[in-house]
């Protein structure tokens, strides 16, 4: 059995007074699920703010995690936070190839597998995000594109190295607009990603944690989470209001 994750990305969200409120809250509404260890939930709060989380979350269920991490271990790279550095405060997980960081910042699928190798080595667990745009939906080509996502993720640290890999499929098209695939659609698209996996492995195919993401929010939850392999989600905008994020948290349990 894959035990379901639910984390939390913040992005660029937050002041140190609305995260203690967003903690606190958490608190009271994770329970059932998150204190009978039927989920593994996580929060991913922008860098800046991850010691004051870690102080918070310090000794409970709730697992820390970073948005994001350099390739590097160290060097003159101003700006960058290394793996090292995050596993430093106690960060676990990882987020690494989201769609915006991929968009905007110009990462490489190449790129974004020398952070996996790296946090890795780190001792953290990186959330890998792999999705495709509307126009490569449109076009046929959605399993095309998350497969030249993966293949250099598989070159660098082989296929036994997802056995502590998060995948997270998130339609770009789905990111931020409102719009969410199907579940029809989802568990199609993770189902492939399965299916290739197992080509190379049938052990980590059927061990490997893929999670949805793209507008999931409580009321859509259960019956994306009910999806035979979709074992949780990455959620964005839904994870700043505690009573949405339990909800979807419930949802992944099985509650």
């Amino acid at each position: 059995m894959r035990k379901p994750i639910v984390a939390g990305n913040w992005k660029m969200n937050g002041s140190r007074a609305s995260i203690v409120s967003l903690l606190q809250d958490l608190k009271t509404e994770l329970s059932g699920a998150v204190a009978d260890s039927l989920v593994d939930v996580v929060v991913c709060p922008p860098a800046l703010y991850i010691e004051q989380v870690q102080a918070v979350l310090e000794g409970g269920a709730v697992r820390l995690g970073a948005q994001n991490c350099s390739e590097h271990e160290q060097g003159a790279y101003t700006g960058e936070i290394s793996p090292q550095m995050l596993a430093d405060f106690g960060v676990e997980y990882v987020i690494v190839g989201h769609s915006e960081r991929r968009a905007l910042y110009g990462e490489t699928s190449e790129q974004v597998a020398k952070k996996v190798e790296q946090a890795q080595r780190a001792g953290l667990l990186p959330v890998l995000c792999v999705g495709e745009t509307q126009a490569e939906r449109e076009s046929g080509a959605t399993f095309e594109v998350i497969q030249s996502q993966l293949e250099p993720v598989v070159g660098l640290v082989g296929i036994d190295g997802l056995e502590n890999v998060v995948i997270a499929y998130e339609p770009v098209w789905a990111i931020g607009t409102g719009l969410t695939a199907s579940p029809q659609q989802a568990q199609e698209v993770h189902q492939q990603i399965r299916s290739w996996l197992a080509v190379k492995s049938e052990s980590i195919a059927s061990s490997v944690r893929i999670i949805y993401g793209g507008s999931v929010k409580a009321d859509n939850a259960k019956e994306l989470m009910s999806c035979v392999d979709i074992d949780g989600g990455l959620i964005g905008g839904a994870s700043l209001v505690a009573a949405d994020f339990a909800a979807i948290c419930s949802a992944a349990s099985g509650l």
